[in-house]
């Protein structure tokens, strides 16, 4: 790591550049600072934050492009918030950093000093975010992406590779998603729409509604669980998939799709198995207490 500062980076001939602006508004002392790389190849992207919002979107430009929006009741608080950029070859990293404390702001009010990373980069990019608290955006991105958030809702938008997304407390909604994804939250409500080739999603407390798009083609087995919630799964004509569904105790597994090989699904035999298509890969939907149900389109 190394202080931020213009620089040309070695390796590779691209160019860093640093740059800053400050404005006050009502919610306190916001200070931008902005770091720019050329991508004339894929990247591997790493963004960090003690705490703050992520948002990362697509251009047509071959750099990448990070505006780190700094937050806090003053100039000193926000003095204490350091940004390092460091790029080693096609690796990238920009992390966000703060001693820590919540601050007193006014009166009956506190705050802390936070951060908001608004990114541009090219649509094949690799990209892992880390924040302690703070809410994801990513939109129309080819590669392989890992979400993190110690608290707070993640949303991705046309996304294909393979795709991580975990938060500690938060919904996690995937749209028009395409490769392979795995949705963890340990509260909140899971919503996946795309056609996915494989697909581990879990909530620990929360609804799951699974919609997907004609043509997906299931590659692995596919396993949705919550540990309190309901499942609603929506699956086109032409689906391939061995369904288990296994409702908890007080819920039941309804389907409205043409199933063959059917049994369960009762008051005494909770758990529905059935055929759909020409079967395949298993798709197992789980949950600890709430109702499961099956529809086609």
């Amino acid at each position: 790591m190394s202080p931020l500062r213009p620089a040309i980076a070695l390796g590779l001939g691209a160019m860093f550049v640093s740059g800053c602006s400050v404005n006050l508004d009502h919610q306190g002392y916001i200070e931008h600072e902005e770091k720019r790389f050329a991508a004339t190849s894929v990247v591997d992207l790493s963004l960090y934050t003690f705490e703050g919002s992520m948002e990362v979107r697509s251009w047509d430009r071959p750099e990448v492009l990070v505006d780190v929006e700094k937050r806090g009741p003053d100039k000193e608080a926000v003095s204490k918030i350091e940004v390092i950029a460091d790029r080693k070859g096609d690796r990238i990293q920009v992390e966000a950093r703060h001693p820590g404390g919540t601050m007193f702001f006014g009166i009956g009010h506190f705050t802390s000093p936070s951060t908001r990373f608004i990114v541009s980069v090219p649509r094949k990019t690799n990209l892992v975010i880390r924040t302690g608290d703070g809410s994801i955006l990513v939109e129309r991105l080819d590669g392989r992406l890992e979400l993190r958030s110690g608290d707070g809702s993640i949303r991705a938008v046309e996304t294909a590779g393979d795709l991580v997304a975990t938060s500690g407390d938060g919904s996690i909604r995937l749209e028009d998603i395409r490769g392979r994804v795995d949705a963890r939250t340990g509260d909140g409500s899971l919503r996946i729409m795309g056609s996915p080739a494989v697909v581990h999603a879990r909530t620990g407390d929360g609804s799951v509604v699974l919609r997907i798009s004609r043509g997906a083609v299931m590659a692995e087995d596919w396993q949705v669980t919550t540990g309190d919630g309901s499942i609603s799964a929506e699956l086109p004509d032409g689906f391939n998939a061995e369904i288990e569904a296994a409702p908890g105790s007080d819920g039941r597994a309804r389907s409205q799709l043409k199933l063959v090989n059917v049994t369960g699904g009762t008051r005494d035999q909770r758990t529905l198995r059935g055929r759909l298509g020409e079967g395949g890969k298993s798709l197992r939907l789980q949950t600890g207490d709430g109702t499961i149900r099956l529809t086609g389109y």
